[in-house]
Order: C-alpha cells, then sequence, then structure tokens
C-alpha cells in the first residue's frame, strides 16, 4: 500500500493529533456586532472542518488596539469568550484539536479602530498597505493604512501583558492552545524587520534587540499557559506590506533558536503563496530542521504530492491548508481518497456574510 505521511498520527507538545493535517488561519469575519463576539454560525463552520489533525482559528485580536479589519473575533471580553467556548465546546465534540492565533496588527489598521488615537507600531512608518473596514453604510472596502503611532516603553510592557491574558482567556475558552501570529506584516513582524523597526531602544536596531519583543511575548505566554501550548508562526519571505528585509532569515533563524532552548512546542511557517512568489530554498528548511525540534508546520499552496514529499524527508511535521477546506468541509478524507474537489463560490461571501458561502458547503457522499 502506498504510504500515506499526511495521514499519520502525531503530535505537538503534549497533544496527540490524528494526522497531520492543519486548518489554517483564514479570516472570515462572521462575528456578532458590536463587540466582534463568536458566534453558534462559527461553531457550526469549526465543527464541520475538525477532521483536521488540528484547527488554527482565524486571527484573533488579543485588545481591541490589536484590531486592524471589521468584524474579526477577540478574546478579551467576557463575551468573546463565552462565545469561543461555543466553538471549542463543538469542535472537542467531535473529537477535534483546536488552537487560537492570537493576533496584534499593529500598523495594518486604520483610524476607524482607534476613535483615541492611531494604529501603533515599533515605528511611525506607513506600510502602504490597505485594510477591510465595514463603512457607515454597513458596506465592506478596502482603505489605506495611516502612518501609525511609535509605541512608548510602556505600551510595548502593556501589549505583552494583553498578549499573556489573550493566552490565559483561550484557556478558559476551552482551547488546546495557542499561536502567536508573528507574520504576514503584523505587530512581531514589524518587530522582527529592520524595514519596519527603526527603533534605537532595547527593541530596535540590533538583531538581538529586534527579536526580544517576540521573545518577551513567547515568554510571557508559556510562563501563563505552558510552552507546550505555546507556538508561533512566522513569515520568512512575504516582502509586501513594506516588509522587505534580506535580514529577515536571520532574525527567524534566531528566534528559532531562543524557541528552541525554550520550549515552544511549534513553530507555523506562512510560506509566499501568491503567483510568481519564490520558493522557500531548501537549505533554509533544513537550517530550520537542524535549530529547532519542536513540530514545524509549513502552509502556502501546497499540493498532497509536495507536502508527503516533506514530510518524508522529515523536515516538516505538518501541513497546513487554508482555501480548500472553504469549500470543502471534509477535506480531509477527499484528499485521503483521492476524491473531487469543491471550488469556492461566490468570493463576496468570504469576509462577512451570513452561511452563504460558509457552513452550506456539502459533505461528499460519495463512497470510495
Amino acid at each position: 500500500m502506498k504510504q500515506q505521511p499526511l495521514f499519520e498520527t502525531t503530535h505537538i507538545g503534549n497533544l496527540d493529533l490524528k494526522n497531520r493535517i492543519v486548518m489554517a488561519p483564514m479570516t472570515r469575519a462572521r462575528t456578532a456586532q458590536p463587540g466582534n463576539i463568536p458566534t453558534a454560525l462559527m461553531a457550526e463552520y469549526y465543527q464541520q472542518r475538525a477532521s483536521a489533525g488540528l484547527i488554527i482559528t482565524e486571527a484573533t485580536q488579543i485588545s481591541p488596539q490589536g484590531q486592524g479589519y471589521s468584524w474579526t473575533p477577540g478574546i478579551h471580553s467576557a463575551e468573546q469568550i463565552a462565545g469561543w467556548r461555543l466553538v471549542t465546546d463543538a469542535v472537542h465534540k467531535v473529537h477535534g484539536k483546536i488552537f487560537s492565533q492570537l493576533w496584534h496588527v499593529g500598523r495594518m489598521s486604520h483610524e476607524s479602530f482607534h476613535p483615541d488615537g492611531k494604529p501603533v507600531a515599533p515605528s511611525a512608518l506607513s506600510p502602504d498597505a490597505r485594510v477591510w473596514v465595514v463603512n457607515s453604510e454597513g458596506v465592506g472596502e478596502m482603505v489605506d493604512c495611516p502612518i501609525p503611532r511609535e509605541l512608548t516603553h510602556d505600551d510595548i510592557l502593556q501589549v505583552i501583558a494583553d498578549y499573556r491574558q489573550a493566552a490565559i482567556n483561550a484557556m478558559e475558552a476551552g482551547f488546546d492552545g495557542v499561536e502567536v501570529h508573528g507574520g504576514n506584516g503584523y505587530l512581531i513582524d514589524q518587530f522582527l524587520r529592520r524595514s519596519s523597526n527603526k527603533r534605537t531602544d532595547e527593541y530596535g536596531g540590533s538583531l538581538a534587540n529586534r527579536v526580544r519583543f517576540a521573545q518577551e511575548v513567547l515568554e510571557a505566554i508559556s510562563d501563563a499557559i505552558g510552552a507546550d501550548r505555546t507556538g508561533i508562526r512566522l513569515a520568512p519571505f512575504i516582502t509586501q506590506r513594506g516588509m522587505d528585509d534580506p535580514q529577515a532569515i536571520e532574525a527567524i533563524l534566531a528566534l528559532a533558536a531562543w524557541c528552541e532552548k525554550k520550549g515552544i512546542s511549534f513553530i507555523h511557517l506562512a510560506e509566499a503563496d501568491w503567483d510568481d512568489a519564490p520558493q522557500v530554498p531548501y537549505e533554509f528548511r533544513e537550517t530550520l530542521r537542524a535549530t529547532f525540534s519542536g513540530a514545524i508546520i509549513v502552509a502556502g499552496n501546497y499540493t498532497r504530492e509536495k507536502a508527503d514529499k516533506l514530510l518524508a524527508a522529515g523536515v516538516v511535521d505538518l501541513v497546513a491548508f487554508g482555501r480548500p477546506f472553504i469549500a470543502n468541509p471534509d477535506f480531509p478524507r477527499r484528499l485521503k481518497q483521492n476524491l473531487p474537489l469543491a471550488n469556492i463560490g461566490n468570493p463576496a461571501t468570504l469576509f462577512g456574510g451570513t452561511e452563504v458561502g460558509y457552513t452550506d458547503y456539502p459533505f461528499l457522499t460519495t463512497e470510495a
């Protein structure tokens, strides 16, 4: 019988997983308003997809300051924690495993989310990017990000405290662990890169200083809930949003070495997945594997063949799939049995809306 590495059991920290398929975090903007509260509809959506070995939720802001897009969920209020409990209970009812992705967008935000000021960042530099904001007429539109306010030292300590509290809240909400969003040009990534971090204090300048914020966030979280329940997502090769930095790989490998010493349970690589994006050098994969012995998750337009090849080589441990899960709630079964995949219907249903384009994609009834 042909080997199927994707469908072998594995573990992250002390958590046993039934396969090596991860449902990648995907923003869907279906929260209840006001308050950005997770709903029963979201619980149904995640429960439908719980045949993945692990679900990582859509990015979830750790505080009101951390929000950058309309209708994204938070995990900083009692109502949000209760809403997420609906989700985790639904996933656990069908024997799934689920982590919360903790998020602070930094400068990737808009004034409408900050009535008392501007978005914040390591340095007051524009990301030259846009975010999705629902206007006064209830219509979503892409708007330019303003120049942010530079975080003070006290601000930084407060953000670290917010991450810690969000992780504690995630445990209260029933999550199996947390993933810190450290990639894609958001706040932690902004500290890591010279292009977005021009600070001259202990959080900027040298390599050791630029990784300090990420380390202090991870340390605060792991001390609160355990390193075995804590991981981080990184995006080594992103260049959009003003994040181009030839030394980014060096910073990420330095952070990975620190994660190894701390016992952080996993590193999740968000690889460049746009058309004509550069391929991740195999040498980088080997170096990361030699640096970090915890679980390595990868994501970015993976085919089953590419996933199985890297799993068999031992340079990765799990593979995350995003878009295929949207229209295929039973994606692992379809992949395993080589059954046809459905395509996403109306793209307008990706962000915001009702059950249409969200929980109404059918399971296959075909017997293989």
